[in-house]
């Protein structure tokens, strides 16, 4: 890894070269781009005829260093009213893109990664950023959590930053370290063996961070931690499966939290000596903001079969929570949850009712379902695109009943773990899910099928669309006629014929600079990292033996 260094961060007067278009600025803020996590992304370029004949952009650079695991965001007006593609690795560097050609617009290591071998056995090698940002609009301030070790390797930290998304620095007031912060029941959070997989997410404005486990053989917990945006020295945070000597109840599903503007969301994993008493896993939970849960069968869900399910480790929790809304259905609001166990389950967000019956259900998947679903609405109804584990895609439709009913609409054979994300024109019509063949089995190429009858729209390209590096559960974005895929060491990027990105303003040649400013940590001294220099050329590195994860 590169060592620390710092630069002055420079402030700039920008003037424009050009006329923007006078269509409303365009933002990829968050996982799956709504708090819903519903992956629809509406562009009026993306017609199935257009689409298929995408191509990637061999101009954009997009060169960064370390292993992705987390989806790229998309955030207009930055530097000289520069749009940027925000990418974060293993490694703890993050960087904002140059959206048009994928030069570097400032990047900025967080901190020393944690080797895998100071850790409970992790999935990952190093570990550093793993889930997926999430940025504050209003503020300009761009969200994650970082696994370092500030002194070299004997201490573990879990730091949750706010960054100023335009320059890199670190906002006052931050970081925020999880350990020193977050308890509950009796139970304090260990950094050293708690996992950061999840998507982030902001209800209100407090930001939510889950965490998982290292891997199942770890004394790990699941965890909810709630840290103000505008105070982050007040923590709040909620743990599965506290009672004595019980464990698990892992949020780990890369959806993360999701919300329905007013309440987040999760789903759990498996949970260890429970005794036959539900301790928090298996579940769909709401929560009241804070986090705080109320304990009330109306807050929560898990299927008659919790136990058997973790003691076949069939994590409910390996799919974060979707919501969606049926219009014409009784109930309406619904939350679908889907998992190891191939299932899917359609429960009401209204009052989920506790250990009962899913409102639907239905097995659909022919492998465990482990990535992050989408759902899009069309002029035939509500629909629910998965990947079932490196084998099939398949879209089922919800009907407008009483009660509502899983009806599967289409599959298609589709190696590679890759979670799916949805194109539209309008919202309504031309609707494409794509999907990347990502990882073991997978052909490492992007992938568009017609959202109603799984037709392909996009069978990969050519040997230009070949891309290298990819991993499951990841899935790209589009903005302004194109598509971002962020992989290892690399942010590509994919053109429709005739697209409208922002066009690139000018800024004046004179440049002011201020010193950067010094982060104030929450709880502990933290290391004073600040943006690098970035150099003339960059050696890419090594490919780097990667581990195969059980899940």
């Amino acid at each position: 890894m590169k060592p620390l260094s710092s630069i002055l961060s420079v402030v700039v007067v920008c003037f424009w070269s050009a006329i923007l278009s006078t269509n409303a600025q365009v933002n990829v803020t968050q996982f799956h781009n709504h708090a819903s996590r519903d992956g629809l992304y509406i562009d009026s370029a993306f017609t199935q005829s257009a689409a298929a004949n995408l191509t990637r952009d061999l101009n954009f650079d997009g060169t960064i260093e370390g292993d992705v695991h987390a989806q790229p965001l998309y955030i207009e007006g930055g530097p000289c009213g520069r749009a940027m593609v925000i990418a974060v690795t293993l490694l703890n560097n993050v960087y904002a893109l140059d959206a048009l050609d994928g030069s570097i617009i400032w990047e900025r290591n967080v901190g020393p990664p944690v080797s895998a071998a100071d850790l409970c056995n992790p999935k990952f090698d190093p570990v550093g950023v793993i889930g997926t940002p999430i940025v504050d609009l209003p503020s300009r301030a761009l969200f994650l959590d970082t696994m370092t070790t500030p002194d070299g390797g004997t201490t573990k930290k879990h730091l949750i930053l706010s960054l100023n998304v335009d320059t890199g620095d670190i906002n006052p007031g931050w970081p925020v370290d999880v350990e020193a912060s977050a308890s509950y029941e009796g139970i304090n959070f260990t950094a050293e063996i708690q996992q950061q997989r999840p998507a982030l997410g902001i209800v209100g404005n407090i930001l939510y961070v889950g965490f998982g486990s290292m891997r199942d053989g770890c004394a790990y917990h699941g965890w909810l931690v709630g840290v103000p945006i505008d105070n982050p020295g007040s923590v709040t945070a909620w743990a599965a499966a506290t009672n004595a000597g019980t464990l698990g109840g892992a949020i780990w599903g890369v959806g993360g939290i999701a919300s329905d503007g007013m309440n987040p969301f999760v789903t759990t994993g498996n949970t260890r000596n429970t005794d036959g008493v539900w301790a928090g896993g298996e579940a769909v939970i709401r929560f009241q903001p804070g986090p705080i849960f109320s304990g009330s069968p109306t807050d929560y869900w898990a299927p008659l079969n919790w136990f058997d399910l973790d003691s076949v480790d069939a994590d409910l929790g390996s799919c974060g929570p979707l919501l969606v809304d049926v219009p014409g259905a009784t109930p309406s609001h619904l939350v679908v949850a889907m998992g190891k166990d191939r299932h899917v389950y359609l429960v009401n967000r209204d009052n989920l009712g506790g250990i009962i019956q899913p409102v639907a259900s239905a097995q659909l998947g022919n492998r465990p379902i482990l990535q992050a679903p989408v759902t899009y609405r069309t002029n035939q109804g509500t629909y629910v695109a998965f990947h079932a584990e490196s084998t099939n895609l398949s879209a089922f439709r919800i009907t407008a009943a009483d009660p509502p009913a899983i009806i599967n609409e289409w599959t298609v054979s589709q190696d590679g773990r890759g979670s799916p994300f949805v194109t539209s024109t309008d919202g309504t019509i031309n609707m494409i899910v794509w999907i990347v063949g990502a990882d073991v089995g997978g052909d490492q190429r992007l992938h568009g099928f017609d959202g109603e009858t799984g037709a392909v729209v996009f069978a990969g390209g050519g040997p230009n669309e070949l891309m290298d590096g990819t991993h499951r559960f990841n899935a790209g974005i589009t903005a302004r006629g194109r598509i971002y895929i962020a992989n290892d060491d690399k942010v590509y990027a994919f053109a429709l014929p005739g697209g409208t990105p922002t066009p690139t303003p000018t800024c004046s040649p004179t440049a002011t600079a201020t010193a950067t400013a010094t982060a104030t940590a929450t709880s502990t001294a933290t290391p004073t990292t600040t943006p690098r220099p970035i150099p003339t050329s960059r050696a890419r590195p090594a490919p780097r033996p990667r581990p195969t994860p059980p899940r």
